[in-house]
């Protein structure tokens, strides 16, 4: 999973996205809403977190705008404005859930987890297709009870596949989930991963297919 985290205090923005990575969940950093913009329009995320107080403009204003333009990903709002009506100003202008500084991490992480159940999208811990688990907490990786060896980011795209098993994912949504908007890898570098993923589980006979749908994305599903 991926989010964007739009913040101009780099600390917190920094102590945000460590605090992320450690639940294996990856960020991008916007300092300002210009850059959010840009990347919220080519890139897809699985959330925002939003600050109100950025330097070139008010976060209400580009949470408005986005939301215009059909922009759906949910949006959480971390600020420091917390009298009452702006927090209902900020939820009126289609914030998720409204946050207000200090907070816990823990708080924010649960809220997200929240939010993303409403959205349906990743909660579940333990995944399952085919006799092919994946326990997204240990991150282990198990055909039929065995432990298979995967890297990091084999796992990170397995994860993905996995949670919408049965449905084709676009490649480019794995591209921004997997590498983000900085990470100038080549154009097939999902393809490379896809085949090693493929080959490793051919390899435990694993009851599970790894189909490339030309010209789209690909698609996991139980053989």
């Amino acid at each position: 999973m991926r989010l964007l985290i739009v913040e101009d205090n780099k600390e917190l923005a920094d102590a945000l996205v460590a605090a992320f990575a450690r639940r294996d969940i990856h960020c991008d950093v916007a300092s300002t809403a210009g850059d959010a913009q840009l990347l919220a329009e080519t890139v897809s995320y699985a959330a925002m977190i939003l600050d109100l107080g950025l330097p070139d403009e008010d976060g209400l204003d580009l949470l408005q705008r986005l939301r215009a333009n059909q922009y759906s990903e949910p949006v959480l709002v971390l600020t420091a404005r917390g009298e009452g009506m702006m927090r209902v100003k900020g939820l009126e202008s289609g914030a998720d859930d409204y946050i207000v500084k200090p907070f816990l991490f823990e708080e924010l992480h649960a809220r997200l987890g929240a939010v993303l159940r409403r959205q349906g999208g990743y909660v579940e811990h333990l995944l399952a297709v085919g006799n092919l688990t994946l326990d997204t907490r240990s991150r282990e990786v198990c055909v039929a009870g065995s432990l298979i060896d995967l890297s990091v980011r084999e796992i990170e795209l397995l994860e993905l596949l996995m949670r919408r098993s049965g449905h084709v994912i676009p490649k480019r949504l794995l591209e921004d989930q997997l590498f983000g908007s900085g990470d100038g890898l080549g154009s097939n570098a999902v393809e490379v991963y896809v085949h090693r993923i493929r080959r490793k589980l051919e390899d435990v006979t694993a009851a599970v297919k790894v189909s490339t749908v030309r010209g789209i994305g690909y698609l996991l599903s139980a053989a």
